[in-house]
């Protein structure tokens, strides 16, 4: 807790005046009960009337201004909370945006849902109640013990009854610490596992409905949900019992308070001191029900404040370098491998292994190898998703490590294997990577994409909605309108992993024809699983176990690689070998 408060700085200012309401509203309230006493042993006593009005008018006028002062003290609690729920959640998502793929395996993305909105939640509860109990509870308990011992002098024993219920409250909050704390702590993984249940169950429907699984994934679901259930039942049935033995003991107070006042009492101002007492008492021991709550809500919101502390403070592997270079973003700019190996961290051995090559401008480079031969992994280095473990790639002669992440970024135009649409329309989702471009060439990506068709049949052409993740669309629409995406760009270098696989061979075909015609000039990486879509390459690796076992035309490979021409027999007829 108290390392996210070096975040929170901005809002010290605000502690000042939230702190001096309280004050007052503690000092009116303090004031209450003197007030009576008097009353009581002088207006009472000797029925004087108008002083019993004017000392009520007086009452009234403290009792508004606690009003008045809780009221503001509210409103500035219900800010600064917000406020710091609202910086923390801008915090975390710039964290998290700013997080590498390594940083996202460390991390799951059920686990930063839960702490991006259930967790910044339970710290914005707790800095509300914060403000308005942990300032105030202790000047209340305070000021309530001062002023009790000044009315018991007269009254032995009174001041014994207070540090009794004191001891027996504070060994309460302390026993229910105890047992709570560790549930608090459980809750949170819990919670974590239910969000990720559901994730799984929401984003794998048709999986699940295709191999009839539904059963074992309510069993799923209700399991995890049993758990955290038992969990927080625990934890309230606890929690709702702190209530009647602290109601309990105030009780017990004022008939202990009430019991010695008969025995001692020996006139009406005696009397008016004892009323007194007794409100103090109650006010005494409300200040530790308040301090009670607070240390309810505090373990739960400190386990969530270390895992937020755990997205702020947590290292970032792929930086910025210090002094970076700037390449042109309007040059040709070849590609190169230079005995690049790669690990992924913690793994016991190397993914890629001495790979070395050069993709040049104006020529397509092509990938192809058994699933698990590394291809993704390879082209996943030029952009920096992850950094290599040897030797070095560079763009445009460049390491890429010497480059500004975002002007890195700039020069590549990537295409991954699954199409990723956002909510909007056909138009925004293919002007994303290049907001200014005009409308010509909007349609010119669309129609290299072989986009055109299925956009011109649309209600609204390019201004038909996109549903969230593209789901209004087919798998083969949504490639075509991700690859339209990339080529709008104009980047320097154009990547597409494995981009082409829902298309059908026409359309493939199509694409290939129109893609060469578009990217003279511009360097094209292409990882494919069928031969067919990569046989004019200029230059073809093969892939086999994170080594390059073969590099060179479709013809030479055929004659010279023995895990190609396997590839290529696989899936071509002898006439299609052939040609």
């Amino acid at each position: 807790m108290l390392k996210l408060l070096t975040h929170l700085k901005r809002y010290a200012g605000w502690m000042l005046p939230a702190f001096a309401l309280l004050f007052g509203q503690a000092m009116a309230e303090l004031a209450l009960p003197d007030y009576m006493s008097s009353l009581v042993s002088q207006g009472v006593a000797v029925g004087d009337m108008g002083y019993v009005l004017q000392k009520g008018a007086v009452m009234l006028l403290i009792a508004l201004a606690s009003a008045v002062c809780a009221i503001l003290v509210g409103l500035l609690a219900a800010r600064i909370g917000s406020g710091v729920a609202r910086d923390l959640r801008g915090q975390v998502f710039d964290k998290v945006t700013s997080f590498s793929n390594p940083e996202f395996d460390r991390f799951s993305v059920s686990s930063l849902i839960t702490r991006s909105t259930n967790d910044i939640t339970q710290i914005q509860m707790f800095c509300t109640v914060m403000i308005r109990l942990v300032f105030y509870a202790p000047i209340m308990g305070v000021g309530g013990i001062l002023r009790a011992q000044a009315k018991s002098s007269n009254m032995p024993g009174m001041t014994a009854t207070i540090a009794v219920s004191i001891l027996v409250m504070l060994f309460l909050i302390g026993t229910l610490m105890a047992i709570v704390i560790p549930r608090f702590k459980k809750a949170q993984k819990l919670l974590d596992r239910l969000n990720l249940v559901s994730r799984e169950r929401l984003s794998g429907l048709l999986v699940i409905r295709a191999f009839g699984t539904e059963g074992y994934e309510e069993e799923r679901f209700d399991n995890a949900n049993q758990d955290l259930t038992k969990n927080h039942l625990f934890v309230n049935r606890t929690i709702s019992l702190m209530m009647p033995v602290m109601t309990m003991v105030m009780n017990g107070v004022s008939l202990a308070v009430v019991w010695i006042a008969s025995l001692t009492a020996s006139n009406i101002a005696d009397v008016g001191n004892m009323m007194a007492f007794m409100q103090y008492a109650i006010q005494i021991i409300m200040s530790f029900m308040m301090i009670a709550l607070v240390f309810v809500i505090l373990p739960r919101a400190s386990v969530s404040a270390n895992r937020i502390c755990e997205i702020l403070e947590s290292p970032v592997d792929i930086k910025n370098p210090e002094k970076p270079q700037v390449l042109d973003l309007h040059k040709p700019c070849p590609v190169t491998f230079d005995h690049v190996s790669f690990r992924y961290p913690g793994a016991p051995g190397d993914v890629l292994t001495d790979i070395s090559f050069t993709a040049n401008p104006g020529e397509i480079t092509a990938f192809i190898g058994s699933t698990g031969s590394g291809k993704t992994t390879l082209i996943s280095l030029i952009p920096r998703l992850y950094d290599v473990s040897e030797g070095k790639v560079t763009i445009g002669g460049t390491d890429v490590r010497n480059l500004n992440l975002h002007h890195l970024h700039e020069l590549i135009s990537f295409v991954p294997q699954t199409g990723v649409l956002f909510s909007g329309t056909i138009q925004s989702n293919i002007r994303y990577g290049a907001p200014d471009i005009s409308q010509e060439q909007v349609e010119k990506a669309a129609a290299v994409a072989q986009a055109t068709e299925f956009i011109q049949e649309k209600p609204k052409g390019y201004e038909d909605p996109v549903a969230q993740g593209g789901s209004n669309v087919s798998g083969g629409q949504k490639q075509r309108l991700s690859i339209a995406r990339a080529l709008a760009k104009q980047a320097p270098v154009l990547i597409f992993d494995d981009s082409f696989s829902a298309l059908d061979f026409k359309t493939d075909a199509a694409l290939r024809r129109a893609l060469a015609q578009e990217t003279k000039g511009r360097t094209t990486l292409i990882v494919a699983q069928r031969v067919s879509t990569i046989m004019n390459a200029d230059q073809i690796i093969v892939l086999e176990d994170g080594k390059i076992v073969g590099k060179g035309t479709h013809k030479e490979l055929l004659k010279t690689c023995k895990v190609y021409e396997e590839i290529a027999r696989s899936q071509l007829s002898e006439e299609e070998i052939a040609q």
